[in-house]
């Protein structure tokens, strides 16, 4: 039995449960500061045990699903139902449209509008639990966290959630940078050309 199996096994055991995941997983809320990349031994350390965390916490959620769900047959409808069913633990104010203070990223007073997930914190999620699909033994093409859904969907989270929060998520070009003065003046001098030869200037006098 494959490490995937074993996942599905375990999934069908827990069939006594009567509400869809009803508690708040241990991995979550999700913090913004989770999306960065790991940097250094310590990091890539605390990044392993996020995405165990994370896969641990999905499968929690799929042997609590109604009607039991495997990994086998999961989705990414499954998936969008599960970033959905996590923004009731969200930290993150997104304002609706008709909030006075939609688009302002520092509102000067409390509001109603509901906490959600934010997109960095879900866009991270999702690439964790993506590569640890493939390293239980998930094939790439079956990988419902890389569906063509879960793709547009955290894209119009991101682009929602930057007009009610007033912020750009859109990463900087950098710039190349310019060439020093001084070699920007020797691209466009021409080299000196060379002193006539003693041959030369000899047969010019003969012939004066």
């Amino acid at each position: 039995m494959n490490p995937l199996q074993e996942f599905d096994h375990s999934s069908n055991t827990n069939n006594n449960t009567t509400s869809n995941f009803t508690s708040p997983p241990s991995s979550l809320p999700l913090s913004p500061s989770s999306s960065s990349p790991p940097s250094s031994s310590t990091t890539l350390s605390r990044y392993e045990n996020q995405k165990r965390r994370d896969w641990n916490t999905f499968g929690q959620y799929l042997r609590n699903h109604r009607p039991p769900l495997t990994l086998s047959r999961c989705s990414g409808a499954h998936v969008l139902e599960f970033l959905r069913y996590l923004d009731q633990f969200g930290k993150t104010k997104v304002h609706s449209n008709m909030c006075p203070f939609f688009g302002y990223p520092n509102p000067p007073a409390p509001c109603p509008c509901p906490l959600r997930q934010a997109w960095g914190s879900l866009d991270a999620l999702i690439g964790r639990l993506r590569a640890a699909f493939e390293e239980n033994g998930g094939k790439p093409e079956a990988n419902p966290f890389g569906a063509r859904a879960v793709r547009l969907y955290l894209r119009e989270v991101r682009d929602s959630q930057a007009k009610a929060r007033g912020i750009s998520y859109e990463k900087k070009k950098r710039k190349r940078p310019l060439p020093p003065p001084q070699q920007q003046q020797q691209q466009h001098v021409l080299p000196p050309l060379p002193p006539p030869s003693s041959s030369n200037s000899s047969h010019v006098s003969k012939n004066l």
